[in-house]
């Protein structure tokens, strides 16, 4: 029972990171929303730049504003492409809170592949008489929301209007930053993991504090909490649960060594499928030791979270064909990493 304890202590740690990066990401991105499409107009490569950071970024915020941009016709087919190659989903924020140096080292190569596959799938585009979506552009950006703010100086001179949840979240804030000040969860010495975790607890405790409502219930509740972070807790945890119960029970670790090429294969094919959670599965076995970075990078590499989803409402068609490239370009350069041995 203690060990079963142990996982789900483990997953709500996480599923904390996953909760407190989210909000952060998000608030950036609603501040400085709008300044970016200038960038787009500077030619194919600031375009291929941009969308690799946007999906280099964790979580899928960054996925669906490359998406915004694309139905709108300020991105080349390429450019999306590459974005979605940079791409990892929420679980971005699980790599950065399991393993933080190697994820550093992940995502600069995703966002540099990005970049390159984007240039060579822009040139090869052509040659297979591919063109993006025309009925795509017509799509609104809402980048004018002048409703949408992320601070509001007044609102705690509304108090009995402030909204219990608001209280619920930072209640929750402060009862974490306490446990993990006392060491009573999380990492027990004051090193990266709960410095950065202390850090981002007190800054999501700021932000609860002082976005106005509409934000608060529109990107914190309903898209965070009510969309993503339950998802997460309950991947991790299953995730974390049937690596342990496959290395107590089912000789996992000898099964994935024995079949490593087929485990390679099966991450990219897995990829696939336009939602976060399946990817966990191989962000688990890696931080256990068991599969080689080259899975991980192949994995990371084809899935995008739930990045395409908003694109699969638009076109089919392009939505098939990006994960095809992905998943081609994907395997090549996982096999490559493979045979060198990483």
């Amino acid at each position: 029972m203690a060990e079963y304890l142990h996982v789900f202590i483990n997953s709500l740690m996480i599923t904390l990171f996953v909760f407190v990066m989210m909000m952060l990401v998000d608030y950036i991105n609603v501040l400085t929303r709008g300044k970016i499409t200038v960038v787009m107009h500077g030619g194919r490569f600031q375009q291929y730049i941009l969308a690799s950071f946007l999906g280099a970024t964790p979580g899928c915020l960054g996925a669906f504003m490359n998406v915004s941009f694309y139905v709108r016709g300020l991105l080349s087919f390429g450019a999306i492409t590459g974005g979605m190659i940079a791409t990892a989903g929420d679980e971005s924020y699980v790599i950065l809170a399991m393993f933080p140096k190697t994820a550093m080292i992940l995502h600069v190569l995703l966002f540099i592949f990005g970049i390159i596959f984007a240039w060579l799938i822009d040139k090869i585009v052509p040659l297979l008489k591919i063109t993006p979506c025309k009925e795509c552009e017509l799509a609104p950006l809402h980048i004018d929301d002048k409703e949408c703010r992320c601070f509001d100086a007044s609102v705690w001179k509304i108090f009995p209007k402030i909204l219990f949840l608001r209280t619920i979240i930072m209640v929750v804030s402060i009862l974490f930053l306490l446990l993990i000040g006392f060491g009573i969860i999380g990492p027990k010495e004051w090193g990266w993991e709960r410095t950065s975790l202390f850090i981002l607890l007190w800054i999501a405790l700021l932000i609860s504090a002082i976005v106005p409502d509409h934000y608060l219930r529109e990107h914190i509740i309903d898209h965070i909490i009510k969309k993503h972070i339950w998802r997460v807790f309950l991947w991790t945890f299953f995730a974390l649960l049937i690596v342990h119960v496959g290395l107590e029970q089912w000789n996992l670790e000898g099964f994935v060594k024995e079949n490593m090429a087929w485990i390679l294969v099966i991450s990219a094919l897995l990829g696939i499928i336009p939602e976060s959670g399946p990817h966990l599965i191989f962000v688990t076995m890696f931080a256990q030791g068991l599969i080689p970075f080259s899975v991980l990078l192949t994995s990371s590499f084809v899935q995008d979270g739930h990045g395409m989803l908003p694109l699969l409402s638009h076109s089919l068609r392009d939505s098939i064909l990006i994960k095809l490239f992905n998943l081609a370009f994907g395997l090549g350069v996982g096999i490559i990493f493979y045979w060198i041995g990483l």
